[in-house]
């Protein structure tokens, strides 16, 4: 369906045209009607599908269709978000969609100081697109003012849920107007998801775009079995020997995510490292050479895992698979975006294989399975239970020359090198 047959304004059709696009997606189709019609919505939709310019374009069209001159500006739509990189990004949605209104838009998020923020604050915006933990500390402060929000948004609420926001998001809910309109969008509509609507939804039009707990259709997914010890001698093996130029890398915890991140880079794949215990800045400008192409390689914890929206990702690799089985439809969710082929890989040691079957009793298919030559699993390695929520040391050493190469096949060799002792921290 095109878009000019969703009863948006010329000033939005023209900034879609300038962004490329000329079809809805269909969360985009079921949403923006129900959204321009003042109802609320819970709507379920695979990541990857266009769903924040389906809440994005209806609400600028609501704010411009009751915009009076002379209104003071004041914050009229809040978007909730669960972390830093999805706020910045939505906000910039709603910067381009917007482009040809005059409504200003601010994120709000933590990581950076909130000085800047409370001054932009005074000078008034029409948006706020925020994390919880932050807003709430400007709610304290009352530095924003909450009292005018006429539409709410819940971006991916279930991560937020996930991410243990539920309390600073009910502290920020009761200083909201009681009349308002308020939209949830969700990758899963959990029992947990279900409750919370029940809350705070007014008579809730639901939609659901793809069968439940499904991966992306343009998505190939393949598990190389491989032992623990050889996992990162197998992962440049394969981006050397394919020339795979940008690749997003999982791990499950933030010590592990750096530890790799060094070892890829020793080995001539310029890698950075993105998860929780990294500044804001750092995680800003790591994001941002990634897109670029000025880094092959971006480490990540689950943090990552939503809300990146990276054009054209060929290729995202689950170093580790997640102890969730949900997370790993949110990971591969990266690649394969907007009508682009993805390729998701993932390298599993025999002590996964609990987590691979949870994965796939979950998507009710059996995932490709191929042996790599040279990276034969060793039948007498004996599966150990993975620690949950920590990092764990190798049942053995790490093999592989550290012998740098950026195309081509690499040169793989048997030098041994111990792998770091510590004591792995928190999941990030």
């Amino acid at each position: 369906m095109s878009f000019n047959k969703l009863g948006l304004s010329v000033e939005l059709l023209r900034a879609i045209d300038e962004q490329g696009y000329r079809q809805a997606t269909p969360i985009q189709q079921q949403a923006i009607p129900l959204i321009l019609e003042s109802r609320d919505v819970l709507a379920g939709a695979q990541t990857g599908t266009g769903k924040t310019a389906g809440f994005t374009l209806p609400l600028l069209q609501r704010l411009q269709v009751s915009r009076s001159d002379e209104q003071a500006r004041r914050v009229r739509v809040l978007i909730l978000t669960p972390t830093r990189e999805l706020a910045a990004q939505v906000c910039q949605s709603v910067r381009d969609y917007g482009c040809h209104l005059p409504f200003k838009a601010m994120e709000i998020f933590g990581g950076v100081s909130i000085n800047p923020q409370i001054s932009k604050l005074r000078k008034g915006v029409d948006i706020v697109v925020a994390t919880p933990g932050r807003l709430l500390d400007h709610v304290r402060q009352k530095t924003v003012d909450l009292s005018s929000i006429e539409i709410l948004v819940l971006d991916e609420a279930d991560r937020m849920l996930d991410m243990g926001f539920i309390r600073d998001m009910r502290k920020i809910f009761a200083v909201l107007p009681k009349q308002r309109q308020t939209l949830m969008f969700s990758a899963t509509c959990s029992k947990e998801i279900r409750r919370l609507a029940a809350d705070l939804l007014n008579a809730p039009v639901e939609i659901q775009v793809a069968p439940r707990n499904t991966a992306a259709d343009r998505v190939r997914q393949i598990v190389y079995p491989v032992d623990r010890c050889r996992k990162r001698e197998l992962l440049s093996y394969r981006i050397g020997v394919e020339n795979w130029r940008q690749v997003l890398v999982f791990t499950r915890t933030k010590h592990g995510a750096n530890r790799l991140a060094e070892q890829l880079n020793r080995d001539g794949l310029e890698t950075v490292a993105i998860h929780g215990n990294k500044s804001q800045g750092a995680r800003t400008r790591a994001l941002a050479d990634f897109k670029a192409g000025r880094i092959r390689v971006l480490v990540a914890t689950d943090i990552a895992a939503r809300g990146l929206d990276i054009e054209r990702l060929p290729h995202v690799v689950n170093y580790e698979l997640p102890n969730v089985p949900e997370d790993y439809l949110h990971r591969i969710g990266r690649t394969a975006r907007a009508g682009q082929d993805g390729h998701a890989i993932s390298l599993v040691c025999v002590d996964e294989q609990k987590l691979l079957r949870d994965i796939e009793r979950l998507l009710k298919c059996k995932i490709e399975k191929e042996i790599i030559p040279g990276f034969e699993p060793d039948p007498h390695i004996k599966a150990e239970p993975v620690q949950l929520g920590r990092s764990k040391r190798p049942a053995g050493r790490a093999s592989g020359s550290h012998k740098k190469f950026r195309s081509g096949t690499p040169k793989v060799g048997s030098g041994r090198r111990k792998h770091s002792s510590g004591r792995g921290r928190r999941a990030g």
